[in-house]
């Protein structure tokens, strides 16, 4: 039961975090504002299609929303070039490298 509570209460912070009420969230996602808040209150859990939903309202990946990793950070590459995102890598490796060598 805890990774559902700890879902419910990652929802609410990454809700308040980007600034949208219960309703406003329900209503990107196509539900009830009761549904968000039952999310929040870990009374129910949402199915894999509002999770990977939240996921990309929110610029976290499922893994995060779900508890498996830590970090919510993401990078949105959406509208970048091969090139770009290629580019982005390299400077991730090279970055990884200096903060932590062998």
């Amino acid at each position: 039961m805890e990774a559902i509570e700890d879902f419910g209460r990652k929802l609410k912070e990454l809700r308040k975090e980007a600034g949208l009420t219960q309703k406003q969230l329900a209503d990107r996602l196509w539900l009830k504002k009761s549904t968000v808040s039952y999310y929040e209150q870990s009374v129910h859990y949402p199915s894999p299609e509002i999770i990977v939903k939240l996921a990309g309202i929110f610029h976290v990946t499922t893994d995060y929303l779900l508890g498996i990793e830590q970090k919510k950070q993401t990078i949105d590459v959406t509208d970048l070039t091969d090139e770009d995102i290629e580019l982005l890598e390299n400077a991730v490796k090279i970055l990884s490298r200096k903060n932590c060598p062998d």
